[in-house]
C-alpha cells in the first residue's frame, strides 16, 4: 500500500468522527495533496511499465482498463489517462471522496466561494 493510500484511508476513518468544521478543512487539503500525489505516483508508475511496450500494448492495455485510445491521442495522454482511470477504481480515490462527501455535509469543500 503507497503512502497516499495508507494517508486517505486514515483521514478518511478520522473524518468519519469528526464533527469540527476547521480539522475536518484541514483533513480535506491534506486529503487532496495525497489525492494529487497517488495520481502522480501511478502515472510515473505506468509510464515506467509502459516505457518497453509498443503502442500495440499500450492501447490492450487502454483497452482491458475500458480507457480509449483515440487515434488523435498521444501515448503519453493515453498512459495519463490510464493512470486517471485506474487512480480513480482505487480504493484511495473512493477514501477520498468519503472524505469529500464528508466535508460537504459539514458544508466544506476546497473551491473557494
Amino acid at each position: 500500500m503507497s503512502t497516499s493510500t495508507a494517508q486517505l484511508l486514515d483521514l478518511t476513518a478520522r473524518a468519519a468522527g469528526t464533527t469540527d468544521p476547521g480539522a475536518l478543512l484541514e483533513m480535506l487539503q491534506a486529503g487532496h495533496a495525497h489525492w494529487c500525489a497517488g495520481v502522480a505516483e501511478l502515472r510515473a508508475h505506468l509510464t515506467q511499465r509502459c516505457a518497453a511496450m509498443s503502442d500495440q500494448e499500450v492501447a490492450e492495455t487502454c483497452t482491458r482498463a475500458d480507457v480509449p485510445w483515440e487515434p488523435d491521442t498521444t501515448r503519453e495522454e493515453a498512459v495519463a489517462h490510464l493512470a486517471f482511470v485506474e487512480w480513480d477504481r482505487s480504493p484511495a480515490a473512493m477514501a477520498y471522496a468519503e472524505l469529500a462527501t464528508r466535508a460537504a455535509e459539514l458544508g466544506m469543500c476546497l473551491a473557494p466561494g
